[in-house]
């Protein structure tokens, strides 16, 4: 029988470290999963978030802001009585973190009760990032929310 020596102690030490890290490359590929970008022209809207940044003070110092639910229907927006079609522009942009073929961006129409839907059949089950964009006598804001769509 052959005895263990501090060579066969290196040895096995580098075997276990090289195993080590293989199985967390192959065991654990999910690392790989977000790394989309979130938009493709990031230098350019870097340099205008100024913009974004003086938006979203003024929407959050707003007596009443819009307020979303969901339902078997979809997303509901519903905004103030002061912000109707004839006043303001409003439009979103419904990002998913995992996917951006999922991505929705639309500029859209209130209806009579001051509220739109994104319909149920252009969402699947995950996380969203909704960005709110609104402009109301010349004056923009904009809220972020964060929806889990199930």
């Amino acid at each position: 029988m052959k005895n263990f020596t501090w060579g066969h102690g290196i040895v096995l030490a580098l075997a276990s470290f090289i195993i080590f890290i293989l199985s967390m490359l192959f065991l654990f590929p999910n690392g790989q999963k977000n790394s989309e970008m979130v938009t493709e022209h990031y230098y350019e809207e870097e340099l205008q978030y100024q913009s974004v940044i003086d938006a979203k003070n003024r929407a959050d110092k707003l007596e009443e802001k819009p307020v979303y639910s969901q339902s078997p229907k979809g997303i509901t927006l519903t905004f103030p009585s002061g912000i109707n079609n004839s006043n303001s522009a409003v439009s979103f942009v419904l990002n998913r973190s995992d996917d951006q073929n999922l991505d929705i961006k639309k500029t859209v129409q209130l209806e009579s009760d001051n509220s739109f839907t994104i319909p149920s059949s252009v969402l699947k089950n995950g996380n969203y990032t909704l960005r709110l964009s609104w402009t109301k006598d010349k004056t923009d804001y904009r809220l972020d929310y964060d929806v889990i769509w199930k």
